[in-house]
Formats: C-alpha cells, structure tokens, sequence
C-alpha cells in the first residue's frame, strides 16, 4: 500500500513539473509586451496588463494616448531592451507571484534621440474566470516617459525660425524680411454705419463681407479685441492711408516677407506661400504645419530648404505639482541661410524697366567671370501682390492678360534668328570648312539649292556688291551665305559643333533653365532644315543665358565661360575648353564690332562708347511656306572695350516696331549702366 501512495506521488510530482515548465515566465510575458509595444501595437498591449493597470487605464484612454503622443512627437526607431532573469530570479518570481525586470528604452523623435531606463513589474494574476492564471504588466504613465509616472503631460513647444533673405551681388534685399501691417477690425469702433464700413474695408483689402463676417463672428471674438484680416506691406501707403480713415479699421506691426523689386525680379525671386494640405502630405513629418510659410516659385522655392531654417522644438513634461516644466528632448532653433547672388539690382531693374511692358527675356551676364548680372522676364508679376492680395480677380487679371506674365521667359527656349551666326561661323572655322577669306559669288536676294527644295528659297535682306566673305555675311547678316556653308559642313559636323557649345545637354547652372535644341528628332536628315538652321531658322532654340554663354568665347581666346548665379560659386570656370582658336574668336569679334559701325545694329552708335554685337530676327512660321509670320527681334551687344557685360536681349512680335527697336532698347541700357 506504501509503494501505491509513493507511486502516486511521483506521478503527480511529474505531472506538476510539466504542467510547471509550460508555463510563460516573466521573461518571455515581457519579451512578448516589449515586441507589441516596438510595433506600436498599444490595443494588444492593453491586454497584456494588470486588471488594477487595466482599471486605472481603460483601453479606450490608454490606445488614445500613446497614439496621440507617439504621432505628435513623431517616434520612430523604437527599441526596449531589458535583462533577464536568471534561472534562480525566475523560481523566486514564481514563487512570490510577482517580478521586478529593469529595462532601457530609445527612440527618435521630432526634436531629438530619447533614451530613459524604467522598470516593469509583472504579477502573476488569473484576469478571467476561463482564463489561465499568467503574468501582466503593472502598467502606469512612466512607462510612456518616467517623467510622466505622476500625472504629468507631454507637450511639444515650438520656435519659429528666421526665413533666410536673398540678396544681390552687393547684398541688396531682393526677398527680405520686413515690417508689415496685419490690418483688421476692432467691433466696437466700426461706427453708426457697420455694414458701410466693412464694405468699405473690404474693398481696399480685396476681400469680401463674407469673409468678414466670417472673421467677426468666431467664438473668440469680443468687441474690443482685434479682428485679424489680411497682412498689408508698409510699401502700400495708399492702401493703408485709406484703411485708417475707415472706421474700426486698425492694424499692427508684424514681420512679413517683402520684395523691393515688385515686377522687376517676380520670375527669378518668386515668392512664398501659406502651406497647403498638398505640401504638408508631400513634405517629412513635423516640417511645417498649416500655419507656415513655404516658397511657391523662382528662388524662394529653389531654395527652399536653404531659407526656411530648421524649427525649435521642445519635447515638454510638465505637472501641476512642479515648478518648472522638464524638458526632455530640445532641437534648437537654426534661422535660415541668407542666399547672396551675382545679380546686380540695378542692371535687373534697368532691363526690366527698359522693357516698358513688351514681352521678351534678357541675361545679362560678366563675360570674363561668367557672373550673372540680370535675369529678366518681361512681363512679370509683383510677388507682394501674389503673397498680400491673392485675390480671384488679381489671378484672373494675370491668367487672362495676353502677354502672359505668369509666363517665365528667361528659362524658356525660342528660335535665335541671326544671333546665331557667329557661332556657326566659329563651328565652320574651326571645322576647317570655312574660309573667311573667300568670297562667295551671290546673286539677287534668295537662293535655292535645286529640285530637291522644291519652290523654297533662302531670302536675305539685301543683296551683296561683289563676293560675300565672313566679314560681310556677318555685317550685313546674309542668310544665303550661311545657308551654303551649313550645307558645305554638313549635317554631322554642324551639329557636332553645336553640341560643343552646349547645345542638347542640361546647362550647368543653379537655375533650371531649358535644354538648347538643335532639331526637334535631335538630328538634321533634310538639307532644308540644315540650311535653316545655319542662320537660326528652322527647329533650333535656345535660351537668352545660354546664347550670353556661346558669346563668351569669343571674348575669351575660344574659352566658354560656365554661367554662375551665386556668389559662393567660383568665377572664371571654362565650361568648353578651346571651342575656336584665339584668332578666330578676335576675327568673329572684330565682325561684330562691325556690325554696329557699318551693319544691322548702327543705332548702338548712339552710344558715347564702342559697342559691339549682333542683330537677329526670328520669323515665327508654322511651316516654310508661309509668306508672314509673328517676328522676335534679338540683339546680343557688349562694350567693345571695357566687356564687363554682355547683353542677351529677345523682344517678341517686333513686326510692328522700327527696325533696330531691340538695338536701340539695348544701347540706352547699356548706356545708364556704363
């Protein structure tokens, strides 16, 4: 009978060891809240803890905070790491029913790394009445942040860094940061007439009485506080003049973005904008919010990441009990970079104001350095207008005007015409298929080069006395001279050049400008098409930057200069080395020289100093039998002597200005600039 009792007993003693070693220890019952918690599973985590934690944080409150907190504060790269208990710690934990288990904890945040070391208790509790007895979490706010084991509450403070200004060559603000007046409405002092003066008011800020009314009737609002409106540069004088004789109209000083310029540097300058709900979806988390500010177009948002600086961020526990909050990750506030460029206001304003309102493009650029003096685009639109009116009607007025000033020239592509010339005369030269010294017999004014043309002809403007040589064809801008040798050099070798001038490649600038094209299927299969090409005609375009560039060689022994708009760049880079020998280039240039004294620019000598340079039309025809078409005049020019400018300058649908408009335009700036 002893021996039954003794068996039984051993039997059961197995039993309970196995029953025993299938139990979770506090160990794998951590491991496995840890690993719901690194996945920011925080409803699965709820179930793993204490019916006293469960009861002090019920589900709903519990998943709801830490989803709030950890988006707000944006965690990532979360890891909790803790060490176990030995085999002994075990047995003891068991045995009492509860477990103590420190354990360390990193994560990213917006602001900045946070790391804090906690400990987990874990008791061993039956939860359910069907459910197994096991271990849970004895969960509370320290788990989130120690800091918080009391009751306090996180929160993110935050400062709003400097917008870094752009300046020009001598560092004038062209986007600067500046007094502004934020005009509104004190309810009281509207008056007997309140309707009246609201109309009135808004009539001036460009708005509606909706929008108003709106305004004025927020929750917030009483009849002594300050109704906020609309932002007013200090500049509108007349607009603010107006506001304050209009009863409760009032305003207040803040910073706000300003550009001196208006019109004259819209396209390259840009301006800035309030964020939308696109931006935010398409920007990092925790960049702006919808109360920011964010670069809409030209510089302002090329530059963007540059100017807008990098927020002030505190990560924040504070609590009734305490004093002082505690801070427990701070990213300090860095303003944004000022941006300096090689733009000289004045040689900006100075083309742009030359414009008068015609639509066209101009670069003017150092042609020694290859700093960029000037990029304009005419017309244009007052950036404090885009960022202070933005109105319906102002859009309306932009997107419906003709002339198109939303539309930025300067980066674009267009026909060159004739300006073109010296630069197929400098492929051709240095091909070897040119020689400057042989006349070309050339009779009457159009040519053509047999049945395989059909009835189209080259035209020129005016017929030579005797042999055409380069001098002449240049002086005198003679198409057929320079269609006979585009067909005497071939579609390969014309090509080829231009390729070395920069053509079909993206140009090496700060400012994306346009890829110069040579033919729209990249190659010239038809002799017609080469021909045109030759003088400017045909599918070939380019931008006004990019033909300053070419002009640069041949001031430059053959060296093309790389264009530069920032002032950190470095001056004097060869973007093409040796595209022409040096005495080509003063050959090619003395013609230019010419060109002015006795060919298509004479109204440069209206200057009081030597310039040089180069006339161009482009005949804007749908096809090559068209008779008429729209005309862009172009006109390249530089002080003969000094050259420290040289002006790219496009006039568009000159068919009914004088001949030499474009010339004269250019001449009167160089003029006030020498």
């Amino acid at each position: 009978m002893k021996k039954g009792i003794a068996f039984i007993v051993c039997i059961v003693a197995v039993l309970l060891t196995a029953c025993s070693s299938n139990e979770p220890t506090p160990n794998e019952r951590l491991a496995s809240y840890i690993e719901q918690w690194k996945n920011q599973e925080f409803e699965e985590m709820h179930e793993m803890i204490s019916s006293q934690a469960a009861k002090a944080y019920p589900k709903e409150e519990f998943v709801d905070r830490y989803s709030k907190i950890y988006q707000d504060l944006d965690i990532s790269e979360l890891n909790v790491t803790f060490e176990e208990l030995d085999e002994e710690e075990v047995d003891t934990a068991i045995e009492q029913g509860e477990a103590t288990i420190p354990f360390s904890v990193e994560m990213e945040t917006i602001a900045e790394p946070i790391q804090f070391d906690y400990e987990a208790t874990l008791i061993k509790e039956n939860k359910g009445e069907e459910e197994e007895e096991n271990w849970y979490v004895q969960w509370d706010s320290g788990f989130i942040f120690p800091e918080m084991k009391d009751g306090g509450q996180v929160s993110l403070e935050t400062e709003t860094p400097t917008r870094g200004e752009i300046l020009d060559r001598n560092q004038i603000p062209l986007a600067m940061n500046d007094i502004v007046y934020e005009v509104g409405i004190i309810p009281e002092e509207l008056g007997e007439n309140p309707e009246q003066a609201k109309e009135s008011i808004a009539e001036s800020l460009h708005m509606n009485v909706e929008a108003i009314d709106t305004a004025l009737n927020a929750d917030w609002v009483e009849p002594t506080l300050f109704v906020p409106l609309k932002e007013v540069p200090q500049t509108d004088e007349d607009v603010l003049d107006e506001l304050w004789e209009i009863p409760g109209a009032a305003g207040r000083e803040i910073t706000g973005r300003v550009y001196p310029s208006d019109e004259a540097a819209g396209h390259l300058i840009g301006n800035i904008k309030q964020v939308t709900a696109d931006d935010l979806e398409e920007q990092e988390s925790g960049e702006y919010d919808e109360n920011d500010m964010i670069g809409a177009r030209g510089l302002e948002l090329l530059y963007e990441d540059r100017l807008k600086g990098k927020k002030g961020i505190k990560i924040v526990v504070s609590n009734e009990d305490d004093e002082e909050d505690v801070v427990l990750a701070e990213q300090p506030v860095e303003d944004g970079e000022n941006i300096s460029l090689t733009i000289d206001v004045n040689v900006q304003e100075e083309i742009y104001d030359a414009f008068d309102g015609d639509a066209g493009t101009s670069a003017a650029i150092d042609p020694k350095s290859g700093e960029t003096l000037a990029l304009v685009s005419s017309p244009s639109f007052d950036p404090n207008d885009l960022l202070y009116d933005n109105s319906q009607d102002l859009w309306d007025d932009l997107q419906n005007d003709e002339q198109s000033p939303l539309t930025n020239r300067f980066n674009a592509t267009y026909a060159p015409g004739s300006v073109i010339k010296p630069i197929t005369a400098a492929i051709g030269l240095e091909s070897g298929s040119l020689d400057p010294n042989e006349g070309i017999e050339i009779d009457g004014l159009t040519w053509s080069n047999g049945e395989g043309w059909g009835d189209y002809e080259v035209r020129r403007v005016s017929e030579s006395d005797g042999p055409v040589d380069l001098n002449d064809a240049l002086v005198r801008s003679d198409n057929i001279y320079f269609a006979m040798q585009g067909i005497e050099m071939g579609s390969e070798t014309l090509t080829d050049g231009f390729e070395q001038f920069g053509f079909a490649e993206e140009i090496p600038y700060e400012y994306p400008i346009e890829t110069s094209t040579i033919a729209t299927d990249e190659t010239i299969d038809d002799e017609v098409l080469l021909a045109n090409t030759s003088y400017g005609q045909g599918e070939i375009e380019m931008s006004a930057l990019h033909l300053a560039a070419t002009y640069t060689s041949l001031l430059n022994e053959g060296d093309m200069i790389k264009p530069t708009l920032l002032t950190s760049e470095d001056t004097e880079q060869i973007w093409r080395e040796d595209l022409i020998s040096p005495e080509d280039a003063t050959l090619i240039s003395d013609a230019l020289r010419d060109v002015v004294t006795d060919g298509t620019a004479q109204e440069a000598q209206e200057a009081d100093f030597p310039i040089s340079g180069k006339t161009g039309t482009a005949e804007l025809k749908l096809t090559t039998d068209d008779e008429e078409g729209e005309i862009n005049s172009w006109f390249v020019g530089y002080p003969t002597e000094e050259q420290d400018i040289l002006i790219s300058m496009m006039m568009e649908q000159t068919q009914d200005k004088e001949s030499g408009y474009t010339v004269e335009v250019a001449t009167d700036i160089l003029t006030e600039l020498e």
